[in-house]
């Protein structure tokens, strides 16, 4: 893409790649592009200290089925079990009438602003992916809030929808593929300020829902134990350990999937059938030489 704020590519695929490997070229020289680890542990740390504001604020703010709610999720999605576990419950079940009060505006404030540099940093993931330049603030403000506001409320219920809402947990995999697949769909049309259009973004978004879902099914297996022994061994801070790193572990599955469907929709049989434009000049130079 020209402009002077594009995205540029930092690896150039060498010739017996090209000549044998083309697609895994492309996806080396995109992955550079994007810096896969840069963008996922900004991504793991803009979330985290957007979590730790809205765990409180919402544990002193919200009604008792929110926090019924966020437990499930939490409980579902990290696999949490044992005193990691009761450690979130006993989150919720505090009920100092001074700690809401105290809590208020200014930790609602806190937690949207530290929210939405985390969305300000998936949008940037996202522009480098497709190799956009960046988007005015001015211009893309409402979608950070936008995408906040839409995210929080799918977290509140991805525990029963992993569940099926009690229909079980195979049935709850394929609904949750399906919404994992519509929201990071969406979550890209918005953040990159509808400049790509609808279909060429489906092949990331897909990559990127079949990525958590997996990750969801492993951590039930990992983390329990991981997160556990943690606890014993450092404490409180052992979980933040633990979950930093299941966060990393996450937003590398999403930085992947974004900046691998770009390549995928870029294949010839996949473009033609969605109708992607093809690579600016700059961004096929190395590709064609």
């Amino acid at each position: 893409m020209s402009g002077p704020r594009a995205w540029q590519r930092r690896f150039t695929m060498p010739d017996w790649m090209r000549r044998y490997t083309p697609f895994l070229g492309r996806i080396l020289e995109q992955l550079a592009s994007v810096r896969l680890l840069d963008c996922a542990t900004r991504l793991a740390a803009q979330a985290f200290l957007g979590a730790i504001p809205a765990v409180f604020v919402i544990g002193a703010l919200a009604p008792d089925w929110m926090h019924q709610q966020l437990v499930s999720t939490i409980s579902t999605t990290l696999g949490l079990t044992g005193p990691a576990l009761d450690q979130v419950r006993a989150v919720y079940a505090a009920n100092d009438s001074t700690a809401v009060a105290s809590t208020g505006a200014v930790g609602i404030v806190v937690t949207v602003l530290s929210a939405t540099a985390c969305s300000r940093a998936l949008q940037t993931t996202c522009e480098r992916s497709w190799h956009l330049p960046k988007a005015a603030a001015r211009l893309a403000a409402w979608r950070w809030l936008a995408w906040l506001g839409v995210w929080i409320t799918a977290l509140l219920f991805q525990g029963p929808v992993q569940q099926a809402f009690g229909a079980g947990r195979i049935l709850g995999a394929i609904i949750g593929l399906i919404s994992g697949t519509l929201l990071w769909w969406w979550t890209q049309h918005l953040l990159l300020g509808a400049r790509v259009a609808w279909l060429p973004l489906l092949p990331g978004a897909i990559l990127v829902a079949v990525g958590e879902t997996l990750v969801t099914w492993a951590s039930r297996f990992y983390m329990p134990h991981a997160v556990n022994r943690s606890l014993e061994q450092f404490g409180g801070l052992g979980l933040v350990f633990a979950v930093l790193s299941w966060l990393i572990m996450f937003f590398v599955v999403v930085t992947l999937g974004i900046a691998v469907g770009y390549v995928l929709a870029h294949e010839s049989p996949v473009a033609h059938r969605l109708g992607t434009p093809p690579d600016e000049p700059e961004l096929t130079t190395a590709a064609g030489r």
